[in-house]
Formats: C-alpha cells, structure tokens, sequence
C-alpha cells in the first residue's frame, strides 16, 4: 500500500525535487519489499541503481532546471494512444504465457531443477539465489558489477564537472557562490 501511495505522490506533486525525493523512497520501499522476499541480490541492485545512481542523476539534471513542473495545457492525445496500444499488446501477450506455478512451465525444464536439487550440495551456500549468483553465474554477477561501478564513475564523472561559469570565477580568484 505505501507503494501505491508513494506513486500517487508522484504523479501529484508539481516540485521536481520533491518528486525525486519521493522516488528514493519508492525504489527503497522496493528494495525493503525484495529484502523481504529473501531476494538480496535483487533488493541491493535496487537500492543502488534505483535510489542511488537514478537520484543522484535526477539531482544534477535538477540543478539546471526549473525546480516546479509547470503543466502544458490541453492533452497530448498521441501519447494517450501510444500508451494505450502499448498495455493492449502487453496485455494481449501475457494471454500466451503458461498458467503460473505450473511444473510443466518451460522455465522449469532446463537447469531449475539441478539447481534446486544440488546447489546445497554444490557450493554449501543455503540460500539458493545467493549460491547461483555467486557461483553458477558469477560471471553474469561480475558483469553487473561492473555495469554498477561504470555507472558510479559516470555519475562521479558528470558531477565532478563545474558548470562554465564557476569555473571562470575560480579561474579569475573569485569565489564560486
């Protein structure tokens, strides 16, 4: 329920950075959600990515733009129906996946069940989603460490950079306000 109530906050509020302040919180919410749900690598990447690199984005880009939203008049029309047609396919496709929790689901055939069966036995790790990541797939699990460090670079990278103005100031001894 805080979810939903965090979202509609969002969509309410006509202050940008109120707005990515509310954001944190939704993607940390989510982490807290997916900690719960014995998801650790998933609940970590959110908090990361979601509340970390994606706000401090937002921040920056803040910094040289308005602080309100100020709204159009009338109603993009185009959008409304792309976003329409869209959640109709969307829609129209989940009508073909399997029923949920069925055995016989692709998914289940390939490797899921060695996992399930061995993981304990293969690595010692009890938690099954940590021992995949950290040993079946670990390269997969360096990869996006890597993704999450490169995006941590960037971000240290873009807010290193001083806008044109301070910069000359500093230059001329001044001090930058």
């Amino acid at each position: 329920m805080f979810l939903v109530v965090v979202a509609l906050a969002v969509i309410r509020v006509r202050d940008l950075f109120a707005a990515t302040m509310l954001f944190a919180i939704y993607s940390l919410v989510s982490a807290a959600l997916f900690t719960v749900l014995d998801a650790g690598d998933v609940a970590l990447t959110e908090a990361a990515v979601g509340a970390g690199i994606s706000t401090i984005l937002v921040l920056a880009v803040l910094t040289l733009a308005r602080r309100q939203e100020h709204p159009v008049p009338g109603h993009n029309l185009l959008a409304l129906a792309v976003v329409l047609v869209t959640g109709a396919g969307l829609v129209y496709a989940s009508m073909d996946l399997p029923e949920f929790g069925d055995p016989d689901n692709p998914v289940h055939g390939h490797v899921g069940s060695y996992y399930t069966e061995q993981t304990y036995a293969d690595t010692g790790v009890p938690n099954m989603v940590a021992a995949v990541l950290a040993s079946y797939r670990s390269i997969d699990t360096l990869g996006e460490a890597f993704v999450i460090f490169t995006a941590a670079l960037g971000v240290f990278a873009l807010l290193s950079v001083r806008p044109p103005a301070r910069r000359s100031r500093a230059r001329d001894g001044e001090e930058a306000p």
